[in-house]
């Protein structure tokens, strides 16, 4: 009985609090996906950004583009092989089985991918007003790093489910055949418009694409679609992807 009175003067927010907090150290504590998930959207701003860059136009294209690319990375990888690794040694059901809120886990990663979402955002921001040049208004910087930190949430959903999908292993390479690809045909290291017409034509196929043109949007170098139709097709791909996951997790259960 007094156990029981224990677990029931727990607050739950507090159960969510940890896990999120424990998950994030446990990303921060291996190097081997930390380090290139933080430093290589910097380093490849840091070469083509700033050291290659033309014009301050192309810096602030290239800071919008390589922020979605970052938190790409951050969440295709982060859910997409975690949970396909955890899936496989049983972490999942042992999580189930622990007396803890439902989803706790899933929202703890996500929580950890905004996290890093929010480094790679600010590093960049930072580079590249400092190294680049750049000069946004105040509001220009908040909208960026709204939609970078934000913006993992499709991401999230497609790494989720192909965690769900497959192995380990398997993931991991799934995975980079989704991420370069999209990020390059979704015109985020270059526009578009120097590539063949067929670039263009199937870029809004990518969900990629329309996180893209929403950074662009606030610099002032998207192609000029609609607001509300960027984030209706990112609306639709968090929720298609999220309940496809959700099932696989529960038919595996």
């Amino acid at each position: 009985m007094a156990t029981f009175a224990v677990h029931r003067s727990f607050p739950s927010w507090r159960c969510y609090l940890l896990e999120a907090r424990y998950e994030l150290l446990r990303q921060l504590r291996e190097p081997a996906f930390a380090l290139p998930t933080l430093l290589f959207p910097t380093a490849f701003y840091l070469l083509f950004g700033v050291m290659l860059s033309r014009s301050a136009a192309d810096a602030e294209y290239m800071l919008a583009g390589y922020g979605v690319f970052g938190i790409m990375g951050a969440a295709l990888f982060g859910f997409g092989a975690g949970i396909a690794h955890e899936r496989e040694r049983g972490l999942l059901r042992l999580k189930r089985a622990l007396p803890a809120p439902p989803g706790a886990w899933l929202l703890a990663k996500m929580a950890a991918a905004m996290a890093f979402a929010a480094v790679i955002s600010l590093s960049l921001a930072g580079l590249a007003h400092l190294a680049g040049g750049v000069v946004l208004q105040p509001w220009q910087w908040a909208a960026l790093f709204v939609i970078n930190v934000l913006g993992m949430l499709p991401f999230c959903a497609i790494g989720l489910y192909v965690g769900s999908l497959v192995g380990g292993n398997a993931a991991v390479a799934l995975v980079n055949i989704l991420f370069l690809p999209m990020a390059f045909l979704s015109g985020l290291w270059m526009p578009l418009s120097i590539l063949p017409d067929i670039f263009s034509r199937l870029a809004p196929a990518w969900p990629a694409y329309h996180l893209g043109q929403l950074a662009m949007k606030v610099v002032g170098h998207d192609a000029g679609g609609g607001l509300w139709l960027h984030l209706a097709v990112l609306g639709v791909v968090t929720a298609v992807f999220f309940m496809l996951a959700r099932r696989r997790l529960a038919a595996a259960a």
